[in-house]
This record gives structure tokens, C-alpha cells and sequence, in this order.
């Protein structure tokens, strides 16, 4: 067994140990030649509208066709020409759009005079505003009685709304039956009846302030039910075309808001 240890056995001995490395690239007997350009000549943009100008009409002239879209002015729309052709601008899109308050089917001056015809039963008002189905009104009535109960102690939302549905089927269904002239909406039943709802809201508002049982309260009451019978039969005989029916209509409406008054008194 050989012994290993000596620092000198790994290394080579010998002439080989003398010899020297040479690690310079070899030259290569065929040169590099690389091309130049001549770039002397100045840059002209691609015309691209040369290019195309011999396509086939494609759809709408093309790939593109620089006259198919025309804006006048900022603020106005951009009208659309097939072809390339001429038109009109259209005008302004937001001028031509509705509020957002006749959007959402609520129109100001409907409410506000459907409420001074339920204040004043002998004024006037057009046959086209109470046959609007105008639902924003009675909501906010209904809403303004139930608040003004729940202030006095009574939470009668639910009583509210049943005897008001009630109320609203029955007078669609009479009034289907005595209208002839008139086309009869449940819509537009539920917003006079709502609207007429005005007397019995204030009627709640006196019952916070003052307690209105007795003969008194039973006075108020009877002045509340016989303003909204009247509003509402002269709201309905307008609206319907109801001629020499008034009275017969006002006493099925001071039974229904007779109820209203049992509930805000009691």
C-alpha cells in the first residue's frame, strides 16, 4: 500500500512540469466583413392612406374612414355617418333629457295642486291631474299619520295600511261599475284617496297637542270625516266624469275615513 502524505505527491514532476501554456486566441484566416448602409437619404412617414385607398368598401369604408365620425363643438354628441355621408348634429343630449323627478314619476306641480284641491273642495282642478297615478303624495300622508299616532303613544302602521288597501279595492270596483265615460285606474283611485288621507293627518296633529275625546274630539272628528268625504267625491266626479254622482259617492268615502278617525281618536 502506497503512502500518501508527502505535499509534493499531487503535483506533476518531470518535463511536463517545466512546459508553458499558452492561452491566446487563435486567429481566424477569414475576416468579419459587416455591411454598412448609406443612411444619407431623409425619413418620409409611411403613407398608409396609399395603402388602403384600393381596398374594397368594407362595411363602413373600409378600415377606416376619417369622415364617418364628426364633432361640431364640445358639449354636443357626435352623430354617427354610415359611409362617410353628411348629417345634421342632433343637439344636446343633456337639454334633451327629462328631470329626474318626472323619471321617477314624481311631478311637483301635480302634487301641489291635488293638495290645494283636497284644502279647498270648491276650487277647480283639471280632469288630467287627478287622473295621474301619482303615488308620492298619499305615501308621504299615510307615513305623516302613522308618525303623528306613534307620537301620541299608538303604533297603528299596520291599520293604516289595511284599511287604506281595503278602501282602495272597494272604490275600484264601485267605481268600475258607476263610471261609464271614463277609463277607471287603480292607480288613480289610490292617489285621491290618499290625498283626501290630508284632513285626518291634521286631525293627528291636533291630538298631540290636545286630547280630542269627548265632545270635542267627537266635534273635530265629524268636521275631519264630512272636509274628506267632500274632497274626495268632488276629486272623484272630476276625474271620472262622474255627472250628478257626487253625493252618491261621498257616502261610501265618510265611511272609509270614518275609519281613519276611530283610529286617531281611540
Amino acid at each position: 500500500m502506497s503512502q500518501f502524505g508527502a505535499p509534493n505527491d499531487f503535483y506533476a514532476s518531470g518535463p511536463a512540469a517545466d512546459a508553458s501554456y499558452n492561452f491566446d486566441m487563435p486567429e481566424f484566416e477569414q475576416e468579419l466583413n459587416f455591411q454598412s448602409f448609406d443612411n444619407t437619404q431623409p425619413s418620409v412617414p409611411p403613407n398608409y392612406d396609399a395603402t388602403y385607398s384600393n381596398a374594397p368598401n368594407q362595411g363602413l369604408g373600409g378600415f377606416y374612414d376619417p369622415n364617418a365620425y364628426t364633432e361640431n363643438s364640445f358639449g354636443q354628441e357626435k352623430s354617427f355617418k354610415p359611409g362617410g355621408g353628411g348629417g345634421a348634429p342632433t343637439g344636446n343630449e343633456f337639454e334633451d333629457e327629462p328631470p329626474l323627478l318626472e323619471e321617477l314619476g314624481i311631478n311637483p306641480n301635480h302634487i301641489f295642486q291635488k293638495t290645494l284641491a283636497v284644502l279647498n273642495p270648491l276650487r277647480g282642478t283639471e280632469q288630467q291631474i287627478l287622473q295621474d297615478t301619482d303615488m308620492a303624495g298619499p305615501l308621504v300622508f299615510c307615513l305623516t299619520l302613522g308618525g303623528f299616532l306613534l307620537l301620541s303613544g299608538k303604533v297603528t302602521f299596520s291599520y293604516i295600511y289595511g284599511i287604506g288597501v281595503m278602501g282602495c279595492i272597494f272604490f275600484y270596483c264601485l267605481l268600475s261599475l258607476m263610471v261609464t265615460r271614463a277609463q277607471v285606474t287603480f292607480g288613480a283611485v289610490a292617489s285621491v284617496l290618499g290625498y283626501c288621507l290630508l284632513p285626518m293627518v291634521v286631525l293627528s296633529g291636533i291630538n298631540i297637542l290636545i286630547t280630542i275625546q269627548g265632545t270635542l274630539g267627537l266635534i273635530v272628528s265629524g268636521i275631519s270625516i264630512f272636509w274628506c268625504a267632500i274632497s274626495a267625491s268632488k276629486l272623484f266626479a272630476t276625474a271620472f266624469s262622474m255627472d250628478h254622482q257626487q253625493l252618491l259617492i261621498a257616502y261610501p268615502c265618510a265611511v272609509l275615513y270614518g275609519g281613519f278617525a276611530l283610529i286617531t281618536i281611540y
